[in-house]
């Protein structure tokens, strides 16, 4: 049976205090983009895994290393909440047992991301055949490095819409068959398999879950013409899909937890002929969250799914400050 749609609204002037939130799964680009992106982060989120698909992508330490003082060295003098990244190996045949356990030792290391080649913005370097990244994939579950993986097959004959539910038949499943310690994370799950697949699935199984979609189906991009903003990978897809994701997001389960994915991109490379897939939500990442689970009368949740489930996944503390929410009307900066 399909879940019903709640529109549940608490009054204006509603307010609420939660831990305050991280983010594990954001793109703060490389250059002078990083410095405006993190202008609205760190109003929102205390800590933030670093998506490491840069050209050319952070593929070792060194490279690691080298983002990661460009990220410190373009936060906000007026940051308070301590702002942190979270970075990430971007993972390719060629990564080395070495190379992830000398990651690891550095402490600002936490992930190591799956990308299957092609599938993805700046992906041709990933992984071509999950046989080939065993020996690193074996490294991480040995020093307690967590995977993160986009979770879509990327050959052309599989049709966009079916793309997640092949790679966990095809991926997913040996790898959680064959890897039962090491700690996965399928990110910005987009169908209800996915979500069924998540929640029957093991303890060291998790996933994260996008903004947009818990707000907007497939008709938010192709309803009276093309809605280039509204693309991203995964597409959005169907109303019963995002209603399962809105359900395992607000039900209170610890293996759900926030990840942007939040992906800005110049105006001319989205609205153009072909457009770059990606959302930008990090200047109101939060307060959609928020409606989400307001519309499902669960805020009582959101703290779990914004501050705490994640980083339980993650094995590290919760923040000690606190963000303040207020309902009030609030226009989208032009």
């Amino acid at each position: 049976m399909q879940q019903e749609i709640c529109t549940i609204k608490v009054p204006e002037g509603t307010s609420m205090e939660i831990i305050f939130p991280d983010d594990f799964h954001h793109h703060f680009r490389d250059g002078n983009k990083t410095k405006s992106v993190l202008a609205q982060v760190t109003k929102r989120f205390s800590r933030c895994i670093a998506m490491p698909n840069l050209q050319p992508p952070v593929t070792n330490t060194v490279l690691a290393t080298k983002y990661y003082n460009h990220i410190m060295g373009n936060i906000p003098n007026n940051n308070e909440c301590g702002f942190e990244p979270l970075m990430v190996l971007y993972l390719t045949d060629n990564t080395t047992p070495d190379e992830i356990r000398t990651a690891m030792k550095t402490g600002f290391i936490k992930a190591v991301k799956y990308y299957p080649a092609g599938a993805t913005t700046n992906s041709e370097f990933g992984v071509t055949a999950l046989s080939k990244v065993y020996p690193a994939i074996e490294a991480m579950e040995e020093v307690g490095m967590v995977l993160c993986i986009h979770s879509e097959v990327s050959r052309s004959e599989i049709d966009i819409f079916d793309r997640e539910a092949v790679f966990i038949d095809e991926v997913m499943t040996p790898l959680v068959r064959d890897f039962k310690k090491l700690k996965i994370v399928m990110e910005h799950i987009s169908t209800d398999k996915a979500v069924n697949y998540v929640k029957n699935g093991p303890s060291n199984l998790a996933a994260s879950i996008t903004a947009h979609h818990l707000l907007y189906n497939r008709n938010a991009l192709l309803v009276g013409g093309i809605k280039p903003h509204f693309y991203c990978l995964p597409i959005l897809k169907r109303e019963k899909h995002r209603l399962a994701l809105l359900e395992a997001a607000t039900s209170g389960s610890p293996k759900f937890f926030a990840g942007t994915d939040s992906a800005p991109h110049v105006t001319g490379d989205k609205e153009s002929a072909c457009g770059c897939a990606g959302v930008y939500t990090a200047h109101a990442a939060v307060e959609l969250y928020a409606e989400a689970f307001e519309s499902q009368g669960a805020l009582k949740h959101l703290e779990a799914f914004l501050s705490v489930n994640g980083c339980a996944h993650y094995g590290m503390k919760q923040n000690t400050k606190k963000l303040k929410l207020v309902k009030k009307e609030w226009a989208v900066p032009a």
